[in-house]
């Protein structure tokens, strides 16, 4: 009973989550941007990559820099991991041993387009600023004469790793942190960080927080100039927005109202950095951009990005789920990854409720991925060099989904239906039985993988697809069986 009542809060808290993106998502007006926004929706499935310096010591990303007491804050590395102090100053000098001598973007792109993958989002800064490119507007970045791996041809790590993919056709998206946790004008070094925010009062240091927004345009100017054609620009670090008064009060009202002593964790303060502007001045530099400012309700946020989980349903809009595919976000020693069952089911769970795929994959401080990264990526190169005609370019299907069946659509009219095996199921059903949808009367069904039709009888509810012995016995694929319909009543 308890079981059931969990299982009831978790579809009641999914479907008001569902409904609170789409009344939060607000539509692209100009129409090369609905084009190249309707692009990236047909191409499903892509590449997230988290790297820093902080990779050496296996962390969460850079946020052990935040002193804010949630648990993806804590800090367990360093000398002395009690003396904040101490360890931001050595955290700070990771970047003079930084070295991934094994860094091969090409062996990476190769990886990613067997398995499917058409584009790639990559950390060229996260919030501690420490910047994976070579800006003119730091010293703290990979290319820095103190880093050893400054000698070596490859420095310009985001550059290798954009020409590579784009060499291999994926599109090159740009993840890059809003929030600088190392800029003396965001985190003014007269005051101790008090969280994750500005330290300062923007609008009592007009000089301060406009060098600030200088300095986060000209970064991301810089990238899209001189770092080849860039389809994504992916704004990490949401609470750097313009939030109102009445915004912010409504915010503090609601953090008051779920405290019995009056503590909060951490701030909101309007961070007006002129995202308007930043976008009209990137799409000169990048007409065709599609910007992602994540979870700022508005008209740059072209598509929505849940974050580690799957949404309930399909959804209105634009949105792509990103998902750790194994250990964090970040490198994780001895991390365990997805099985290629769980991976691709996944995948084609998403894309039945009309969404991409952004497969996350964290580099080691060498400059490899882990053995369990290239496994998972093969299961997809297999299960996607028979199955991938029914994830690109697909469509919702109403339902989407009945039992373990999800289903798409391609404009053409055909229809796949994917059966999802069940846990130890390595033998196809000798029947599989479709409620929800009737072929026309002589159309063909197949099994993709699969060069004969296969007979199907019409029901009062749907139809019957008869599988073979031959065929349930020595399936095409794993995991996934999709039967094609060419043509629906």
């Amino acid at each position: 009973m308890k079981k059931y009542f969990l299982i009831l809060i978790v579809f009641f808290c999914n479907n008001l989550i569902s409904q609170h993106e789409e009344g939060r998502y607000v539509p692209e007006t100009d129409p090369v941007i609905i084009n190249k926004i309707d692009e990236w929706q047909n191409i499903k499935f892509g590449l997230l990559m988290h790297w820093g310096s902080y990779s050496q010591w296996g962390i969460v990303e850079s946020w052990s820099l935040c002193p804010e007491e949630y648990g993806w804050c804590e800090r367990k590395s360093g000398s002395n991991p009690n003396d904040y102090n101490v360890y931001k100053k050595e955290y700070e000098a990771l970047k003079d041993t930084f070295n991934p001598y094994k860094f091969n973007p090409d062996k990476w792109a190769k990886a990613a387009k067997n398995a499917g993958m058409k584009y790639v989002i990559f950390t060229t800064k996260h919030h501690d600023g420490f910047s994976m490119f070579d800006s003119n507007y730091t010293n703290y970045k990979v290319t820095n004469t103190k880093s050893p791996f400054s000698n070596n041809p490859k420095k310009n790590i985001t550059k290798e790793i954009f020409n590579s993919f784009r060499k291999e056709g994926l599109w090159a998206g740009a993840y890059f942190s809003k929030p600088d946790w190392n800029s003396p004008f965001y985190w003014d070094p007269k005051y101790p960080p008090k969280d994750r925010n500005v330290n300062y009062e923007p609008e009592a240091n007009p000089y301060k927080w406009n060098k600030f927004i200088e300095f986060t345009h000209n970064q991301i100017l810089e990238l899209l100039t001189d770092y080849g054609k860039i389809d994504i620009l992916w704004l990490d670090g949401g609470w750097v927005s313009k939030n109102s008064k009445s915004e912010i009060t409504s915010w503090y009202d609601k953090q008051f109202k779920s405290t019995q002593n009056g503590y909060i964790k951490h701030r909101m303060i309007n961070q007006d950095i002129k995202m308007d502007e930043l976008v009209k001045k990137a799409r000169k530099k990048q007409p065709e951009l599609i910007v992602v400012d994540r979870a700022v309700h508005g008209k740059n946020q072209n598509y929505l990005t849940p974050e580690n989980r799957v949404p309930e349903k399909p959804l209105l809009y634009p949105w792509e789920s990103c998902i750790i595919s194994g250990g964090g976000w970040s490198h994780t020693k001895n991390a365990k990854y997805m099985s290629g069952r769980e991976g691709v089911q996944l995948l084609v769970d998403i894309v039945a409720k009309g969404g991409n795929l952004l497969l996350n994959i964290a580099p080691t401080p060498e400059g490899e991925w882990q053995k369990g990264a290239y496994d998972l990526l093969d299961e997809y190169a297999s299960w996607m060099n028979i199955n991938s005609e029914g994830i690109y370019n697909s469509k919702v299907l109403a339902p989407y989904k009945e039992n373990n069946i999800c289903m798409t659509q391609q404009t053409n009219g055909n229809a796949y239906f994917f059966y999802l095996s069940k846990l130890n199921e390595s033998k196809i059903p000798s029947k599989i039985h479709i409620k929800s949808h009737q072929p026309k009367k002589g159309t063909k069904v197949t099994l993709l993988g699969y060069s004969k039709s296969l007979s199907w009888v019409e029901e009062e509810n749907g139809f019957t697809v008869k599988i073979p012995n031959k065929l349930r016995n020595n399936p095409p694929s794993k995991y996934v069986w999709t039967i094609k319909v060419n043509d629906l009543k």
